[in-house]
């Protein structure tokens, strides 16, 4: 039994491996008899995915779809980085923001026990320019009212690896969103960065934190119960 609701979160690059890791998570969790929801930040949570979406079309002209080994895409969208476009996006992120907020606690009352996020609010942040420091100081200022994950991870990739996977953005914007999500986990403090490696080794890593934090919430319902206990 969990001790309470609990939930983690997965972010990284397009062609992390994160949807590999999170039906390895869930498999495992499922097999210690609990009940697991997953959440697609873009689909449920992200604000105005429609106009977002088509301003990516229209203005400037990228190509919609997933990319693929066999069928590339040439996406223009989180990939531009004009000072315009950041302004945007300060205003829609804050939506997300409280988005994320709102949603987080409509799961906390679900049936669930461990709810997984596919991305979360810091792949928002990860698009922006993370050593400006009106930027850190903006997503220090969102973090304020957004639940933190039990374990946020972070999947770091090479970024040559990961575009070979999901080829939609171009190599260089890859690795300036690599490391534009390495130094918000350095900002923010307590974020579970996964390093590149082969899948099975990855894999190891997400469960070993994931099964600490579910220790942890264990002793955490034992205390509990002496403390009533002793109470009573």
């Amino acid at each position: 039994m969990m001790p309470r609701k609990m939930f983690v979160s997965f972010s990284g690059v397009d062609g992390a491996g994160k949807s590999t890791q999170i039906a390895a998570l869930r498999k495992w969790l499922e097999a210690q008899g609990l009940r697991v929801s997953t959440i697609t930040f873009w689909d449920n949570i992200a604000t105005l995915t429609g106009i977002r979406e088509g301003a990516g079309h229209k203005i400037f002209k990228g190509e919609k779809g997933v990319g693929s080994p066999e069928a590339p895409v040439n996406r223009r969208d989180k990939n531009v980085q004009s000072w315009p476009m950041t302004c945007v996006r300060l205003g829609l992120y804050a939506l997300d923001a409280v988005s994320t907020r709102i949603n987080v606690k409509k799961a906390l009352k679900s049936d669930a026990d461990f709810i997984i996020f596919d991305r979360y609010i810091y792949d928002q942040f990860a698009n922006m320019k993370m050593r400006s420091g009106l930027i850190r100081t903006y997503v220090k200022a969102l973090m304020k009212i957004v639940p933190r994950p039990d374990v946020s991870y972070v999947l770091d990739a090479d970024p040559q690896a990961a575009r070979a996977r999901k080829p939609e953005y171009p190599l260089d914007f890859i690795y300036i969103n690599r490391r534009a999500y390495l130094d918000l986990a350095d900002m923010l403090g307590g974020v579970t960065v996964i390093p590149a490696g082969p899948i099975e080794q990855m894999k190891a890593e997400v469960l070993r934190h994931a099964f600490r934090a579910h220790e942890l919430g264990r002793d955490a319902r034992r205390s509990d119960r002496t403390g009533h206990a002793a109470a009573g």
